[in-house]
């Protein structure tokens, strides 16, 4: 955690806590928003090259999920891992209230007659929630296991990085935390989807389900790691930007930690 002081001035200090809002903000509305939109719609990127299809296929929840962890890394850097692992933990709990408030919204009065898969007829006016109460509970559970699992792993390594670089090279801490995690959260998110809400993946006809779920896994990770290689410049630039908006200097404890090891020698 990083040791702002309590000599920084009010405004500074107001900064920093409205920046740290602002960042959580957008992580945790982005991951509700993820949710909710999740496996509702499969959105079919495929592409020819050299007259071979390349199937790549992604679920429309991917698309805003890299901003959770450029969110999660500035926190990170900035406050410290403390902070961003306390912000996964609420991650946590909203992914909780949102199956909650489904659960409320399908039990609560007039209660439709549920006939094929779960759902009431197609002439319902409340068919659409319930299958967007399905999905969703189906998404969210996958997202909850997947993203507890990529999001430690996002923090751990960016920090095991950052200790190992002693504060240097912010490319490498970034990437290679979010590209491992990613991988963790595609196998993760896809795997127990299926099993949770088989009817929402789709497997092209004459297409094994192995193949399928690999093509969505590779798909979905190729997507993030692209996203995560883009993300590096904002991310230096916000770092960079942020450090002396907010009067932090990331690398204090690195140098403080040289001093010692330098006194503990001359010593």
């Amino acid at each position: 955690m990083l040791d702002f002081g309590d000599n920084a001035e009010p405004e500074i200090k107001r900064r920093r806590e409205v920046v740290f809002i602002i960042l959580s903000g957008f992580f945790l509305g982005t991951l509700a928003m993820l949710n909710i939109l999740g496996i509702s719609r499969q959105i079919d990127l495929s592409f020819t090259v050299s007259g071979i299809r390349i199937p790549f296929i992604v679920f429309i929840g991917v698309l805003p999920y890299p901003l959770t962890f450029l969110c999660t890394d500035f926190i990170s850097e900035l406050y410290g891992k403390k902070r961003a692992n306390t912000v996964v933990w609420v991650g946590l709990l909203l992914n909780i209230w949102v199956i909650f408030i489904l659960w409320i919204g399908g039990i609560l009065p007039p209660k439709p007659e549920l006939i094929e898969n779960g759902l009431p007829p197609l002439e319902d006016p409340s068919r659409v929630f319930f299958q967007i109460r399905k999905w969703t509970v189906s998404a969210t559970v996958a997202s909850m296991i997947a993203y507890l699992t990529a999001q430690f792993v996002d923090v751990h390594i960016f920090h095991v990085i950052r200790k190992r670089t002693r504060g240097r090279m912010l490319w490498l801490r970034n990437n290679g935390s979010t590209l491992t995690s990613q991988m963790v959260d595609s196998i993760a998110v896809i795997t127990v989807t299926w099993f949770t809400a088989r009817n929402a993946i789709q497997i092209a006809p004459g297409e094994t389900v192995i193949h399928g779920l690999v093509i969505l896994v590779l798909s979905n990770y190729v997507f993030k790691m692209v996203s995560a290689l883009l993300d590096t410049i904002p991310f230096y630039i916000g770092t960079r930007w942020l450090s002396r908006y907010l009067q932090l200097d990331t690398l204090k404890e690195f140098r403080e930690t040289g001093k010692e090891d330098q006194q503990a020698i001359e010593g």
